[in-house]
């Protein structure tokens, strides 16, 4: 018996593409949308332009749609916050770009510094806030896109187990345009 290995392959396997899947165009599943967050966070000429602060309501703006899934891109000036809720049946991914930003969930608060990076299933309630005294940026991944935003009470939030982090934009903002808040 072999000790590396009693796997051998029998030729090219680089000969055969019919047998191989072409790259997909856009991203599946989990892991590729966390690749997705990473590979935009790491480019700060994909997103640094784009970036507004607004002190009477949080800014955000949607960088990019793709089949099943949207990208945004949040900003949140010292005292910003979310308000507890959920995202509905979206999956996401929430990467920090800038600043800090604090998460509380009923498993507890957190801070979550530059290149923080949280991942969180549907349904998954919490709040997101800047309690720090700079601005902060957040890059959100949602899939399926988003299409509901629940809020919560402070206390359903705090029942609620934690999984990821997400930034959101007011109800009332992305109503007037036809779409849920960001968070």
């Amino acid at each position: 018996m072999n000790s590396d290995s009693d796997l051998q392959i029998a030729g090219d396997i680089l000969e055969v593409p019919h047998l191989l899947q072409p790259p997909r165009e856009h991203p599946a599943t989990v892991a590729e949308f966390t690749g997705l967050a990473r590979s935009i966070a790491a480019d700060r000429s994909r997103w640094a332009h784009l970036v507004r602060y607004d002190a009477v309501s949080r800014w955000y703006h949607r960088m990019l749609v793709g089949p099943g899934y949207e990208v945004w891109l949040l900003s949140w000036v010292p005292g910003q916050g979310s308000g507890p809720h959920d995202h509905g049946r979206s999956s996401g991914v929430l990467t920090v770009l800038e600043g800090t930003l604090t998460e509380r969930s009923a498993s507890g608060t957190r801070a979550l510094a530059v290149g923080a990076e949280r991942v969180f299933a549907p349904g998954y309630a919490h709040e997101v806030a800047n309690d720090a005294l700079e601005p902060a940026v957040s890059l959100h991944v949602y899939f399926p896109g988003l299409t509901d935003m629940p809020m919560h009470s402070t206390a359903v939030a705090a029942s609620v187990p934690t999984s990821a982090v997400r930034s959101s934009a007011s109800t009332d903002e992305r109503a007037a345009d036809g779409q849920p808040a960001v968070t």
